[in-house]
């Protein structure tokens, strides 16, 4: 497959947000898909942002992959190792495939998330912390726009 080689945007309003099935008050707008990621010439399954409505829910469930989820607004009970806990805006959770958990807003308005789907896999290279190489600008140039 032929990888991207520009950067591509979408704007929120490309997104649509779009009612999840089998939850509660629970809406989602993938912001990287797996073919898009096929694209990238990463291995990632989706990445959401999703809304939970006042009183709504991620009902308990379990997936084969790892999700990582960080929650950008709000407040939310999280059910984590068998206990529901309290957190909010800010807050980050690693969840290992096959984990039963549960996110239900926990406030007076809606809470937002972003939750990252990732291949959980037993034989898999070292992760490392990524590499950036600056590129000659004009600072003034960048700063005014």
């Amino acid at each position: 497959m032929e990888k991207s080689r520009k950067t591509e945007v979408r704007t929120a309003e490309e997104m649509p947000w779009a009612l999840m099935p089998d939850h509660v008050a629970l809406y989602h707008r993938e912001i990287v898909s797996a073919k898009e990621a096929d694209e990238l010439g990463i291995r990632m399954n989706s990445v959401l942002w999703e809304k939970i409505g006042v009183g709504g829910a991620v009902l308990p469930h379990y997936h084969d992959v790892a999700e990582i989820i960080h929650i950008t607004a709000g407040k939310v009970r999280l059910l984590c190792n068998g206990e529901w806990q309290c957190y909010r805006a800010g807050d980050t959770f690693h969840v290992p495939a096959g984990v039963v958990h549960s996110v239900a807003n926990d406030g007076d308005e809606p809470s937002e998330q972003i939750s990252i789907f990732v291949p959980a896999e037993a034989e898999v290279p070292p992760n490392r912390f990524f590499g950036t190489t600056l590129v000659p600008a004009d600072l003034a140039e960048v700063l005014r726009r």
